[in-house]
């Protein structure tokens, strides 16, 4: 199956998706069919900003045409941020888009979580993953911390970097989710995120959003094949 990925929103979590899919695709000896378009993070960020979900679903259905034209049978937003506008883009994609939501929300429930946090933008954060956990209860940070890591996951983003004064207040909104909120695992729900968590021992586990939804793309695109 030839997929589709949108990326460029961030360059981080572009690179983590294809890095997962060629990953994967080694370990099974199948060939990988893969195309890239571009998305402009910072016109996306303002589209966000604005919950401007139609303006964005049609930024995004102009690449998927690309996508289509180039092949590409399965298509995918490499953004949970992204995701903001991901029922008008299904509503318009010329090609079956695979939507990471419903796949983080069934991982949840196949984990048995109760309680779970998570950190991401500020949509995100305040939706709790765009409504769709109900398997489990879902926590955030409290005000003033849910800005700070709105503020900080959208400077990492845009340059697909992590400072040190980024993954402390990360890490610390996690901590507070953990012990004060009582969050079993925190949901990197922000694609860039792996930025500040992959390989560290933050002392709280934590679910991957976009491990996830790359694990769904890589069972979608074999079954398919």
């Amino acid at each position: 199956m030839h997929i589709g990925l949108i990326g460029g929103i961030g360059p981080a979590a572009t690179e983590f998706y294809y890095r997962g899919l060629i990953d994967r695709y080694a370990k099974s000896k199948a060939t990988l069919d893969l195309t890239i378009a571009h998305a402009d993070v910072r016109e996306m960020a303002r589209n966000l900003a604005n919950g401007d979900a139609k303006r964005q679903a049609d930024v995004f259905a102009a690449l998927l045409r690309r996508l289509a034209a180039a092949g590409a049978e399965l298509a995918v937003v490499t953004s949970m941020g992204g995701h903001f506008c991901i029922r008008d883009l299904e509503a318009i994609s010329p090609i079956p888009i695979l939507n990471a939501i419903p796949e983080v929300a069934a991982e949840i429930e196949r984990r048995k979580f109760k309680r779970v946090g998570i950190l991401g933008t500020r949509m995100v954060m305040e939706t709790r993953l765009y409504g769709a956990i109900s398997s489990a209860a879902v926590v955030v940070p409290h005000a003033e911390a849910l800005e700070q890591v709105h503020r900080n996951y959208a400077e990492m983003a845009s340059v697909g970097r992590v400072t040190h004064a980024q993954r402390r207040a990360f890490v610390s909104a996690g901590q507070a989710l953990s012990r004060e909120q009582g969050a079993e695992v925190i949901l990197l729900g922000g694609t860039d995120l792996f930025l500040a968590f992959q390989g560290a021992d933050c002392g709280f586990p934590v679910l991957d959003c976009a491990e996830v939804h790359v694990e769904a793309i890589y069972r979608r695109s074999l079954a398919a094949a």
